[in-house]
């Protein structure tokens, strides 16, 4: 049996484990399992699913210091970096669990003294949830958990980048019992992904690339069937000249370079008023000089490597592409001399054209582009000028500009200065290629329902 192999990017690609990849027979059969079980599995009803699903938060409780270690080693996070991560993780865990039944609660439209009419949310069915590499637990978390809750069954695939990190997360679940066929897990690249979104399923849950999502898209329109899909983003943010740089420059830093880049909801593209410009482009430099590039399981380390080798290979062919069209330095752009792996140190480039791949491609890795600009019109065709629609961040202290250009911007989130629209109880997702549907909050519930009208009279 073939197997999927783990290296760990801070150690040279060292070999961590692998996990043996699933073969179609196994796929097919965990998808008929899932079938079976979806029945019984919605007719419990969202507080005893609700029920048995809290074990498992207990158990990510206690192995949290495992699972942070295991993100490291696969990842390259810090492992101080994924330890917090994993504290916010618990919070939408918690809402979750603490949320889904009166999210999913029958629905009262219309009534009067001879008739009442409301909405009902039921389960879909199968729900194939396939996530990425770049947060291990939280991926899972966000794909699998909510599903369960709204009383789907879940056959779920990791990335081939994480499979240890997806093996202990199969552990865990079986672990609390469910009943069988309500939670299984196939690992494997890309091929299996594929096939299991082809077997009898009802509904496709992803998180990835626009690219992956799209021929996930088509699958999923050729069977007629629904497709909820987080994809990729560039994010702009806009500077304003009446801001204090030094209150924000912490946020801009954290939103390009946190988990060396490698977030779709990412700062890709900051846009700074002319007048502040080479201020923000000093700070920036100082800060990104700065920090500790090193082993990730070194508490002290500030940035790790990226994933793997291919990750870091793209990155530098985006920036090559940049330097040929007349792209400017600031810091970085190199690899560190004494660290051997998928390790880049945070770049800033400035005189970006809108011709380069690091402007028009979502780059995911700790490089930054800073363009100027002169009028709120400029900016705001800047801002759009892209094909993902994610995110978007503006700072300005005129509250009236700032609601103004968050209309106007292609984004499915806008933060305002130093506001976060990282809470549970929030929908998230995109415009364009950033994808369709939303998660979280109840919002993110009922995308993974059907929704049935019962008129009583």
């Amino acid at each position: 049996m073939k197997k999927l192999t783990s290296t760990n990017p801070a150690k040279n690609y060292k070999v961590i484990g692998s996990v043996n990849n699933s073969t179609q027979s196994e796929i097919k059969h965990k998808v008929l399992a899932a079938n079976k079980a979806k029945t019984l599995w919605k007719e419990l009803g969202v507080e005893k699913r609700i029920k048995k699903l809290r074990p498992l938060y207990d158990e990510f409780l206690k192995r949290k210091k495992e699972i942070a270690l295991l993100t490291t080693k696969e990842i390259g996070t810090p492992i101080s970096n994924v330890l917090g991560d994993l504290e916010w993780d618990q919070d939408y865990f918690k809402w979750f669990l603490d949320n889904g039944e009166k999210c999913l609660s029958d629905e009262i439209t219309y009534k009067d003294n001879k008739q009442t009419h409301k909405i009902v949310y039921e389960p879909i069915g199968v729900s194939a949830v396939i996530v990425p590499w770049n947060f291990p637990w939280g991926n899972f978390l966000w794909g699998v958990v909510p599903n369960l809750i709204a009383g789907n069954t879940v056959v779920f695939k990791h990335s081939e980048e994480c499979p240890l990190s997806g093996k202990l997360f199969e552990e865990m679940i079986k672990k609390i019992k469910l009943p069988h066929g309500v939670f299984s897990e196939i690992y494997g690249a890309g091929d299996a992904g594929e096939y299991l979104v082809n077997q009898d399923i009802d509904l496709i849950w992803f998180t990835g690339s626009s690219k992956v999502g799209k021929s996930l898209y088509e699958i999923a329109g050729k069977k007629f069937i629904k497709a909820v899909l987080e994809m990729g983003g560039s994010n702009p943010a806009i500077v304003f000249e009446d801001v204090n740089i030094n209150e924000i420059v912490d946020k801009l830093y954290i939103k390009r370079f946190g988990n060396c880049g490698q977030t779709c909801d990412a700062l890709k593209r900051l846009l700074v008023h002319k007048t502040l410009f080479d201020q923000v482009i000093r700070k920036l430099k100082e800060m990104a000089e700065s920090k500790v590039v090193a082993d990730p399981e070194d508490k002290k380390t500030q940035m790790g490597p990226l994933v793997a080798k291919r990750q870091l290979e793209l990155l530098e062919s985006q920036f090559e592409d940049a330097i040929k069209k007349g792209a400017n330095v600031i810091t970085g752009g190199k690899r560190p001399r004494n660290l051997k792996g998928a390790y880049y140190l945070p770049t800033i480039l400035t005189n970006v054209k809108r011709n380069m791949r690091v402007w028009n491609e979502e780059v995911f890795g700790p490089v930054l582009v800073v363009v100027p600009f002169n009028t709120e019109e400029e900016v705001i065709k800047l801002a759009n000028d892209t094909p993902y629609g994610l995110g978007a961040q503006i700072y300005t202290k005129d509250k009236k500009l700032a609601l103004r250009l968050a209309t106007k911007i292609e984004a499915g989130t806008i933060d305002i200065n130093l506001a976060s629209h990282w809470l549970a109880c929030n929908p998230f997702g995109g415009y364009k290629d950033s994808g369709m549907g939303r998660e979280h909050g109840a919002y993110g519930f009922r995308e993974l329902c059907q929704l049935k009208v019962i008129a009583l009279g």
